[in-house]
């Protein structure tokens, strides 16, 4: 098999950036299977095709050996991976089946280059949410460089020659490091005078050398001939910016006591008439690529976002009898008396979709001259982080923004838990003095969370969403001993009879209904089984890109159109704070 390049496709046991791990075989039925090579996941039109891929699954992952044609782009981009500009690789799999967080299986349909940036590790860059009954869609990044090995060359040679150069000639030294000291002792004279001289002369932001370096030493056959290839031939070198002997051997001596050779340097600045002694030290070196996200706590987000029941329908409707009155009751028949009709009453509830969406730009000059990373793929990854997280903040407590407000989210269109109607959503309310203690509060708030639990008539056991804050000062509660009472939170889940505890950050500050009266949020308890999202195809997030051709800026577009609401009367519960008027 002739190929012009491999690389891995995909590594197995890696937990990438959202959570997933790709496990051993997930691509297993793709081992000998030939997909297209394409830039960037740009399968759109023949056009990007590059060449072609053959795909091995191995233990370790699915390693992919690439072909380029003889396309004017595949001459491209092969020149690209010879040079090195270009140095990973990256996958478009769909029929992504999950276990948890467990990638078990899915179809590799492309394998793409892509910049080397782009992979500072593993991570899955979704495309699409679908619903129940769609799977996913995923562009999967490995963080594993390329490999110019050709056909023509056997893995076996390749170590014979490592071999080899391993062995050397015996002359290899330890691996111990020199000191910048013990180089420049090891030059000779003119070796030495030749560094003080460039020393010297960077300081004084020269583009090149003005004068040639005498020679201080006669050749071996005792002749004066010049040296023919003086690469700094021109003026003669101004002593005052060159370091002597001297003046070096003082600087390297004094950089134990100062700390460093910079701050010797430094030290010496004023003695030896050296300048802009920064331009000497290297640049910071960029430890994390691409940068981090500074962001809130969203690891309730994807419990939220695959806790509730997608539909492949965007309009959600809801019917229920309620037979819970007196007249629906089976009666008991007299002789000769009149039997009376069950009345009930039909209650009904249309939501309808509102779209949700992030948009985002980059000037073309700065998405050409970023080539640390990826930066558009960097900035797709966030609008579907933040996409999710408004979402889910929506389906919980609302998104916080006032109904005037132009950006607001419809709440009769994705409908708050939190404030939902009482037929869906029980208002419990935890009722404290004014100046209650934290303790006396967390006491409250357990003793209430266990008590309302009889009107939860959800499906299955619910789960309580709270702040950071409420579930410290309930796990920090003691006894009249001064022990601890629960130890952990899977103690205290089971004493509030709750599946799990989730925090949730943006819940800090959040408020609903009681009786009218708006009071402080502590927690909501429910199964998000009950919470219908629907969408129609799938529940599909969109992403659209144009340019700009007036501004030369390239426009993102991450959208959804969906709905969301309870569907089954008293499904959760939300527990307030009400605190007395003091």
């Amino acid at each position: 098999m002739k190929y012009d390049f491999s690389g891995w496709a995909t590594k197995n046991n890696i937990k990438c950036s959202d959570g997933r791990t790709i496990l051993r075989d997930a691509f297993k039925h793709n081992d000998g299977q030939t997909v297209p090579l394409v830039w960037n996941h740009q399968h759109n039109e023949s056009a990007n095709v590059l060449g072609h891929a053959v795909l091995e699954n191995r233990e370790e992952g699915v390693y992919a050996y690439c072909t380029f044609n003889d396309t004017e782009a595949g001459k491209n981009a092969k020149l690209l991976v010879e040079h090195g500009d270009v140095t990973a690789l990256s996958i478009y799999a769909n029929q992504l089946k999950q276990n948890g967080s467990n990638v078990m299986h899915g179809t590799i349909r492309e394998v793409s280059l892509v910049l080397a940036g782009a992979n500072p590790g593993a991570f899955i860059d979704s495309i699409i949410r679908h619903g129940e009954f769609c799977e996913d869609e995923a562009v999967i990044y490995t963080g594993e460089n390329l490999s110019l090995e050709h056909a023509d060359q056997k893995p076996s040679d390749k170590e014979d020659k490592a071999g080899e150069d391993d062995k050397g000639d015996g002359k290899v030294e330890g691996n111990k490091q020199k000191t910048i000291k013990d180089v420049v002792d090891s030059m000779s004279e003119e070796q030495k005078n030749v560094l003080y001289a460039l020393v010297g002369q960077a300081l004084e932001g020269k583009e090149m050398a003005q004068s040639a370096i005498e020679e201080n030493n006669n050749i071996e056959d005792g002749g004066e001939q010049e040296m023919k290839h003086n690469v700094f031939e021109g003026k003669e070198t101004d002593n005052k910016d060159v370091l002597s002997h001297d003046a070096m051997e003082t600087i390297l001596k004094d950089a134990k006591r100062y700390g460093s050779l910079k701050e010797s340097f430094l030290a010496h600045a004023d003695q030896y008439g050296i300048k802009d002694i920064e331009w000497l030290f290297p640049d910071a070196k960029n430890v994390n690529m691409p940068p981090d996200f500074i962001k809130r706590d969203d690891s309730y987000v994807q419990k939220v976002m695959r806790g509730v029941h997608h539909v492949p329908f965007s309009r959600i409707k809801s019917m229920h009898a309620d037979i819970t009155a007196d007249q629906a009751r089976a009666k008991g028949y007299i002789k000769g008396k009149l039997k009376k009709e069950e009345v009930f009453t039909l209650l009904k509830r249309t939501t309808s979709p509102t779209t949700i969406y992030k948009k985002q730009k980059l000037d073309r000059d700065d998405v050409i001259d970023i080539t640390d990373f990826d930066v558009v793929a960097w900035l797709k990854m966030e609008m579907r982080m933040m996409l999710d997280e408004e979402i889910a903040r929506a389906i919980l407590v609302g998104d916080g923004r006032l109904s005037s407000d132009d950006d607001k989210i419809n709440e009769m269109c994705i409908r708050p838990i939190a404030t939902d109607a009482d037929l869906y959503c029980v208002k419990a309310k935890v009722s404290v003095a004014a100046a209650a203690t934290e303790d006396e509060i967390a006491k409250a708030f357990i003793r209430t969370v266990i008590k309302s639990r009889k009107e939860y008539k959800g499906s299955g056991s619910p789960t309580l969403f709270t702040t950071e804050d409420i579930l410290t000062n309930c796990l920090l509660l003691e006894d009249k001993n001064g022990r601890i009472i629960y130890d952990t939170v899977e103690k205290l889940a089971t004493a509030l009879r709750v599946k799990e505890i989730v925090t949730v950050e943006v819940m800090e500050g959040a408020k609903t209904k009681v009786e009218e009266q708006e009071k402080p949020l502590m927690a909501l308890m429910v199964n998000l089984v009950d919470y219908y999202v629907g969408a129609d195809k799938g529940g599909a997030v969109n992403m659209f890109d144009d340019f700009d051709i007036d501004y030369n800026q390239q426009k993102y577009l991450m959208e959804t159109r969906c709905s969301g609401a309870l569907v089954k009367p008293f499904s959760a519960i939300a527990v307030a704070l009400d605190k007395a008027q003091g």
